[in-house]
């Protein structure tokens, strides 16, 4: 069974459950995906899919992606590699789509965290800040970096300003809420990395 797939954020909102209580869910629309290649241990090495995601102009995938593409017959926008136990189950140009999850099942999320550009201390590593009144300058700055007379250098790690955000980040054990395959939808309980729109990959535990 293919282990994994492709997907968008939608946002977020809440249902309710049986008893009566809120869930907060992120909405994924998963799929449909494409299988644009099958790897195999005898070819690659490993065993996986290369699966394809989202529609894009003709006019804006350059020649060698579109020549890969031709044998799927897809224009897509995104391609990413996905774990597969019986490669010889799949064809290329086959969709994959939300029914391989079933409501219940937990999951792991990969997606990029929105980009805070560059952020201070306080922003990016929660510090507590300088006291604000009796004449104090020091308000928002980190403070003392350096060492003393040994080994008189900054250490290396330091927590300091810098860039923020725009990272890879994985949420593990995600319980799905609710599969909607007419819609190709899945309700994760929770919330997940990324911005409205970001491109998430799902992957079963």
């Amino acid at each position: 069974m293919c282990k994994g797939l492709i997907g968008k954020k939608l946002g977020m909102t809440a249902v309710f459950a049986p008893d009566g209580k809120q869930i907060p869910v992120t909405v994924v629309q998963v799929g449909p995906c494409v299988v644009t290649q099958i790897k195999t241990t005898a070819t690659d090495g490993y065993n996986a899919l290369q699966l394809g995601f989202g529609e894009k102009k003709a006019s804006r995938i350059n020649k060698p992606v579109k020549g890969h593409l031709e044998k799927s017959g897809a224009s897509l926008g995104l391609l990413k590699e996905v774990a597969v136990d019986d490669p010889e189950a799949y064809s290329v140009g086959q969709a994959i789509s939300t029914d391989i999850f079933v409501a219940g099942e937990r999951v792991d999320v990969t997606g990029t965290t929105k980009g805070r550009g560059f952020s201070g201390v306080m922003k990016r590593h929660g510090f507590g800040g300088g006291r604000k009144t009796h004449g104090s300058k020091s308000h928002r700055i980190p403070g003392s970096i350096g060492c003393s007379a040994w080994p008189s250098r900054v250490i290396r790690g330091k927590k300091m300003p810098g860039h923020y955000g725009d990272s890879k980040k994985t949420i593990k054990n995600l319980e799905i809420v609710d599969v909607r395959p007419d819609e190709n939808l899945i309700l994760l309980r929770g919330a997940v990395p990324g911005a409205t729109s970001g491109v998430l990959t799902i992957k079963k535990r």
